[in-house]
């Protein structure tokens, strides 16, 4: 089959690999899109400490079972599904707690093993969910970063009535963005310095729209950074209203570093959280996709072919490809 391997950071190469064959409990999937992620760049950059190369990268994907192990029950063969990539110990003191999220023995499709940018891809038949006729494979690829904004609006708590900002209006903050807007935020406001990511945003009814928190001149009781760049989570910080919360969502490279008040965290009483990959919020995100309570249909552009690699990822690093969501059809 054809692949996509990064041979080792910066050095990509487009070439035919083994076909993958099933475990007695995993499936093979015939991939019909993936999305391309933050994650995946800081892969290819070679600033990911989970990563060992050489590595078939893409970890957002949806497709067709073709395979399956002698173990597996279900999905059926010719089912559509969608993947949850992350497997755990279930042993570990974080697993044991409930917050297998964060399992010191963490293995991804596509971030730990290989992945989904190829025509065929293999994962747990347990991390395996039935999606609908009624979404289109690239619709049911954007279940897997769903399901990470999930987590992370349940990290910030109770919404309700709130002003809430998302700093960023990429796949995750548009996304986010339309979470809180569901759980009954008082007001989504977006900022992003890119407009057309702006025009989407209030397409969506998400707004007030700025291209700076300075340009909003507001503070927020909930703040969301969907960047990982360091000035933006500091911005994004400076926003925060006394009493409020921040949530650093977007991923940063493992190096960077930010200043942030100590002592307006004291006497403000501000509280900085994390929200890492999914926990218990893959199945929701089938249910919010499903029943169409989030619209990414304006995030999608038409897929890149996998011998175009180089122009999605250009796109991606851009933000000015074919739609906010760079995707990858196999």
């Amino acid at each position: 089959m054809r692949a996509l391997t990064i041979v080792e950071p910066g050095v990509l190469e487009l070439g035919e690999v083994e076909d993958p064959t099933p475990g007695a409990d995993e499936v093979v999937v015939e991939v019909g899109a993936c999305g391309v992620c933050g994650t995946d760049l800081h892969l290819i950059d070679g600033e990911s400490p989970l990563a060992s190369y050489p590595l078939v990268p893409g970890h957002e994907f949806s497709g067709v079972v073709v395979a399956r192990g002698n173990a597996v029950e279900g999905p059926a063969l010719g089912q559509r599904i969608a993947v949850d990539p992350n497997t755990h110990c279930g042993a570990c003191r974080f697993c044991r707690s409930g917050r297998a999220n964060l399992c010191t023995r963490y293995s991804a499709v596509g971030v730990t093993g290989p992945g989904a940018f190829a025509e065929f891809v293999k994962a747990r038949a347990a991390n395996a969910y039935f999606v609908s006729d009624a979404l289109s494979a690239e619709q049911a690829a954007m279940i897997e970063p769903l399901s990470c904004a999930v987590l992370g609006v349940r990290q910030v708590g109770e919404v309700l009535g709130r002003h809430t900002l998302v700093v960023g209006a990429g796949t995750m903050g548009l996304l986010i963005g339309q979470l809180l807007a569901a759980m009954g935020a008082s007001e989504v406001a977006i900022v992003d310095p890119l407009s057309p990511r702006l025009e989407v945003a209030t397409a969506l009814g998400l707004g007030p729209c700025a291209s700076s928190t300075e340009e909003l001149d507001a503070l927020f009781e909930v703040v969301v950074d969907a960047t990982g760049v360091p000035k933006a989570v500091e911005a994004a910080f400076d926003a925060v209203d006394r009493g409020g919360t921040l949530l650093v969502f977007g991923v940063a490279d493992v190096k960077a570093r930010v200043g942030l008040s100590p002592f307006r965290i004291f006497n403000d009483e501000i509280t900085v959280k994390g929200s890492m990959a999914v926990l218990n919020s893959f199945g929701t995100a089938v249910r919010l996709m499903e029943a169409g309570q989030v619209n990414v249909l304006p995030l999608l552009g038409a897929p890149f072919p996998l011998e175009e690699y180089n122009d999605a990822l250009t796109a991606m690093r851009s933000g000015t490809g074919r739609g906010i969501k760079t995707q990858i059809a196999p």
